[in-house]
């Protein structure tokens, strides 16, 4: 009961008592002693009755008092006024106010009466009141009183907020359904791309063709990455997004974003290149697809504003202050930079570092301010610091605890005694290279110019050179003569992978060998140990490995044909007979007729009968006691949701789309140790 409400019922009931209490003694025959304290008790009732009238005018707006029948007894100007009438000529009529709605009447222990109603003014206004009713003793009947107060603009608040909430809450629920089927829409042609990359790269391919097909399968990821992001910022305002901690290393997903990255700064002219810092933790425990998304959104921006230079990523480990190291990873590149009074608006939606209308570059804004979000979820911060003209530094502090047991990789061969020479007109890969020589134990020496090079070739004995074809073709292979006639051991040409069919091979220039761009330190470094020539011994081929569906039969629901050839033929690489189904009701008939199967993949939308409606009638029919056939759901929509719904269907696994055919050997070796 709010407090206007104590007030208003306290008020009526003394109002009413102090009422039937004067006419009590208006009707009592006073004796003649007591005539003046008779009187004066008439006069201190009067007075408090006056007190307790305005208490109740303060306290309310309306107010209404009728007797048994419901005719008026008593009727104030407000309650007169809403009717369009005189308080006078409202007693002994039963006229009330139109109620067009109302909220549940709530009865008190006391009997009091209370509710909120809508009410139609004599005027034709609607107006919503709050009133309170009660029964009142008028000499011997029982009236009942009814104030009340109008309460229109708070309860138009408060619809107007529930409709607010409740149209947000429907466009939220619209904008999730239509992720969700652009989700699966472009995962089922990825399943197809990446997994006919798959089926080529178990095929016999030359180096060439084997990296082609190579960057197809890492652009078709790149694209899942892109589909996943767009659903993880909507999971992100949602509050939706669930965060992993796992082992992980670190090094080995900055490596692959850098190689991802590569083709792309590599196609604008500019370089990308990872440094490792010496005594880098070898596991961490987190989120290693989060972390991989944050340095993709940060060395992908880098390359898209840098024309000219590259972008260099570096991981190193600092104490915090609480005493604990964090992880430290920096993006810097020799971009344009961004004006110094944008940085403090860089991490918001839709924002970039040059927010002119004559920008060269597209984008959304969305990536720095994901970016954040994901590292404020990790517990880190996000630091930007940049000078316009001479590039952008993005630096990522995250608290990431070291896996204490997990066996570190193996150390990285030594190079003591060596000396080196690079020579490259490069802002990150020379010094990254150098730096890593020198953890190696080998003295290095960079320069940037053909002419430098030479000099220093005839200036001191050096035993190994790396010389960047960015320099030109007759550059390299004129350094190539002259540490030839040095004496240098080993000279490597650093190449990209564009360069690599138009440079020819790296025997004819001059070269011991090449390595590709960005360059691994665990590459250079054995690549560096490899002894001039051919060993002569071919390598033994490795042995086939066992084919785990070897006598299997597998059921295949799938109306897409490409997809249903790249799960057809991966099954029967692993030695499956597959039997193939176009639709739900297609594989009820295969599954009568052509039965029984040791497994069954089924899409989960097809048309005529979805995956669901047909694994319950699967479910149904061995519901004799015939058997159990292991289905296996299909399905681009990868949410927890969408599993626990396959699983309510009858499915007794979950695949998700585009399929990672890693997996169907496990799963049939599996369903083979089952059935033996």
């Amino acid at each position: 009961m709010v407090v206007e409400d104590i007030a208003l019922v306290l008020a009526l009931v003394v109002a009413a008592a102090l009422a039937v209490d004067r006419w009590r003694v208006r009707r009592a025959g006073p004796d003649d002693g007591e005539a003046e304290r008779m009187h004066d008790r008439l006069w201190r009732i009067s007075e408090s009755e006056d007190r307790y009238r305005a208490l109740v005018a303060a306290t309310t707006e309306v107010i209404v008092q009728r007797d048994a029948r419901g005719r008026i007894t008593y009727a104030n100007e407000d309650y007169a006024h809403l009717l369009g009438r005189k308080p006078i000529e409202l007693l002994g009529a039963q006229t009330d106010l139109e109620i067009l709605d109302r909220n549940a009447v709530e009865i008190g222990s006391d009997g009091v009466r209370r509710m909120e109603a809508q009410v139609r003014t004599g005027d034709g206004r609607l107006r919503w009141f709050a009133f309170v009713e009660m029964p009142v003793a008028h000499g011997d009947a029982m009236h009942w009183l009814r104030a009340g107060r109008d309460v229109t603009a708070r309860v138009e608040a408060i619809r107007s907020r529930d409709a607010a909430l409740q149209r947000a809450e429907s466009a939220s629920v619209a904008k999730s359904r239509f992720l969700a089927t652009v989700s699966h829409e472009m995962r089922t042609p990825l399943n197809g791309i990446l997994g006919m990359a798959e089926l080529v790269l178990g095929t016999e391919l030359n180096p060439e063709q084997r990296t082609y097909v190579e960057a197809v399968r890492t652009s078709g990821q790149a694209l899942l990455g892109l589909i996943d992001g767009v659903l993880d910022f909507s999971r992100i305002e949602a509050g939706r997004l669930d965060l992993v901690a796992e082992p992980f290393s670190l090094p080995s997903v900055a490596e692959g974003v850098v190689e991802l990255l590569a083709p792309r700064a590599q196609d604008k002219g500019i370089e990308i290149a990872l440094d490792v810092s010496e005594g880098f933790p070898a596991g961490l425990v987190g989120d290693a697809d989060r972390v991989r998304q944050i340095l993709i959104n940060l060395a992908g921006n880098a390359i898209k504003f840098t024309e000219r230079g590259g972008v260099g990523v570096s991981l190193t480990v600092m104490p915090s202050e609480t005493g604990a190291n964090e992880v430290v990873l920096a993006v810097v590149d020799t971009g344009p930079g961004i004006p110094e009074d944008r940085l403090p608006i860089l991490f918001e939606e839709f924002e970039q570092g040059d927010g002119s209308a004559s920008r060269s570059h597209e984008g959304t804004g969305l990536g720095l301010a994901i970016t954040r979000r994901l590292v404020s979820r990790m517990g880190g911060r996000i630091e930007a610091t940049s000078c316009v003209g001479r590039g952008t530094t993005f630096r990522v502090l995250l608290p990431l605890p070291e896996v204490v047991a997990i066996e570190p990789s193996d150390p990285l061969p030594r190079l003591d005694g060596r000396r080196c020479l690079i020579v490259a007109d490069s802002p990150f890969q020379a010094p990254y290279l150098a730096r890593g020589l020198s953890r190696g134990g080998a003295a290095t020496v960079i320069v940037d110019t053909l002419e430098s090079g030479l000099d220093a070739l005839s200036g001191a004995a050096f035993d190994v050179m790396l010389a960047d074809r960015a320099l030109g073709d007759a550059a390299v292979r004129q350094l190539a003569d002259a540490a030839r006639a040095c004496g240098v051991g080993c000279s490597l040409v650093l190449l990209s992978p564009f360069d690599r069919r138009g440079f020819g091979a790296a025997g004819a220039a001059g070269f011991d060998g090449y390595l590709i761009k960005p360059v691994r330190e665990r590459s250079l470094f054995e690549r560096l140990l490899v002894p001039p020539g051919p060993t002569g011994i071919p390598a033994t081929p490795p042995a086939a490995p066992p084919r785990a569906g070897a006598g299997m039969r597998v059921l295949l629901a799938e109306d897409n044909p490409i997809n249903a050839l790249l799960a057809t033929r991966a099954l029967e690489r692993l030695g499956a007979e597959v039997v193939h189904a176009v639709d739900g009701v297609a594989a009820l008939e295969l599954f009568d007729a052509n039965g029984p199967f040791d497994l069954a993949l089924i899409d989960v939308r097809m048309p005529r009968l979805d995956g669901h409606e047909t694994a319950r009638r699967i479910r149904a029919s061995e519901s004799d006691g015939s058997g159990h056939l292991h289905l296996v759901a299909l399905t681009a929509n990868v949410s927890r949701e969408d599993e626990a719904a396959a699983r309510a269907a009858g499915f007794d696994g979950f695949l998700a789309k585009p399929l990672n055919l890693k997996l169907l050997p496990a799963l049939l070796e599996r369903r083979s140790a089952q059935a033996a």
